[in-house]
């Protein structure tokens, strides 16, 4: 910064003060979150007595990038609206950006009309933004409006759909737009394999994987994520692995997200020796790495170690979150620790503010019945109940030579239901047959 005034001050000795590229470049420095400064660059923007709209499009992006969207659309309607300047088609986009992060279809529609107005409803950059601003606020029917009325779509079009219709819990909607979109990027199948993934379609998204690994696209950090994830949730330990080699193959930088996902997908999986060695391995680590690591060795058991990994967490001074004290409930429960259950029942405190979770009370259930809280665990259920928080279906899945069957609980659609209960029925019969019979002495 002390370069950036000093170059500042150049501008003014040289009598470039009011010119335009000058100022803009002074600001764009200013934007950057990690070197500039937000404030002094204000102050620059204030003294301006008449600012462009190239100077306006910096300064909204120095508000987006240090994430102050109110301020966005204050200045947009100070200082462009009411002064009658007329918006480019960066101006909008940014404009849009802000009201979709915060939250407000409502501005958004007004920002809309005035694009309209301005002359700017059909293009497609304009048109992108409109999209993205009403999928992430929800409004699909909005979002849908836009993409029909843009005469030349582009593959940006299509991704924002197919990740709104998937954002919005409809995988089929957005399955239709990715099989009707006349061009497939990269960003349009990682769309799609991505809201399959998101909407608990782990077993389409493999599939859909495996299809685009038949094109000559190159796979990035996201697709690779979504894939672990899918691979760690239905414990496809023998797909994950050939996942880890193909990243290795495709030699990408094993980043904070990539290699979390990873070793979720081992921790899952029950390898917690391979997933503790990457965790190792890293240099460093968020509360999403943390999480996982702690969540795997409680699923899989191993309590004590997630209870101390918890430990750890803390002197490293990472926060915890809700995740973290689902997992310390889990290892508390399986590790039946008494002497931790003051720790479950501080965070009962902020879990159970949750609404509808019925994870939370289960495990906090359990924790009571293996402390010999008998009472408070009965209290526990019974508030589960009187809130109507119904527990989820259990669903596992298994992997024999590759082909992986998913079940759940109540469900009877598999194709080999009835040679699986056969097995099973037999499988019961010899267990009775070989337990021993307990004689008792008339």
């Amino acid at each position: 910064m002390k370069h950036l005034k000093q170059a500042h001050a150049l501008v003014f000795t040289t009598g470039l003060e009011n010119n335009t590229f000058a100022l803009s470049r002074v600001l764009a420095f200013c934007s950057n979150p990690h070197k500039g400064s937000l404030t002094y660059a204000c102050k620059v923007f204030d003294h301006i007595p008449h600012p462009t709209i190239c100077i306006c499009n910096t300064i909204f992006k120095a508000f987006i990038l240090n994430g102050k969207f109110t301020s966005t659309i204050h200045v947009f309607t100070k200082v462009v609206v009411q002064n009658g300047l007329s918006p480019d088609n960066y101006t909008i986009p940014y404009v849009l950006k802000s009201c979709a992060a915060l939250q407000s279809c409502s501005l958004g529609k007004m920002v809309h009309g005035y694009s309209s107005k301005s002359g700017l409803g059909f293009d497609i950059f304009v048109g992108n933004s409109l999209m993205a601003m009403y999928s992430v606020c929800g409004d699909m029917v909005g979002a849908r409006q836009v993409f029909d009325e843009i005469p030349s779509l582009s593959v940006v079009s299509w991704t924002v759909m197919i990740s709104g219709y998937a954002r919005r819990g409809d995988v089929d909607l957005a399955r239709f737009f990715f099989d009707e979109a006349p061009e497939k990027d990269r960003g349009v199948w990682g769309a799609m394999i991505s809201g399959y993934v998101q909407n608990n379609c782990f077993k389409e998204g493999l599939y859909l994987f495996h299809l685009m690994q038949l094109t000559d696209i190159v796979l990035d950090e996201s697709i690779f994520v979504s894939i672990l994830s899918a691979c760690a949730h239905m414990g496809a330990l023998d797909i994950g692995i050939w996942i880890h080699r193909c990243l290795n193959q495709a030699r990408l930088p094993l980043s904070i997200r990539l290699s979390t996902s990873l070793l979720d997908m081992y921790a899952k999986c029950g390898q917690l020796k391979l997933a503790k060695t990457l965790f190792d391995l890293m240099p460093k680590r968020d509360i999403v790495c943390w999480n996982a690591m702690i969540s795997g060795m409680a699923m899989h058991g191993n309590g004590t170690s997630a209870l101390e990994l918890f430990t750890d967490m803390e002197k490293a001074g990472i926060e915890p979150d809700d995740i973290t004290f689902i997992a310390v409930f889990t290892a508390c429960s399986y590790s039946g620790m008494a002497y931790e259950a003051q720790l479950a029942e501080l965070a009962a405190e902020r879990l159970l503010q949750l609404e509808n979770h019925s994870g939370v009370y289960v495990l906090l259930s359990n924790l009571y019945t293996a402390s010999g809280k008998h009472s408070d665990a009965r209290w526990v259920r019974d508030m589960m109940k009187s809130k109507g928080a119904d527990k989820a279906p259990g669903c596992s899945s298994v992997e024999i030579d590759g082909v992986l069957s998913e079940f759940i609980a109540g469900e009877k659609v598999h194709p080999q239901l009835e040679e699986i209960h056969l097995v099973l029925k037999k499988m019961h019969m010899q267990l009775d047959l070989n337990t021993p019979i307990t004689r008792q002495k008339v």
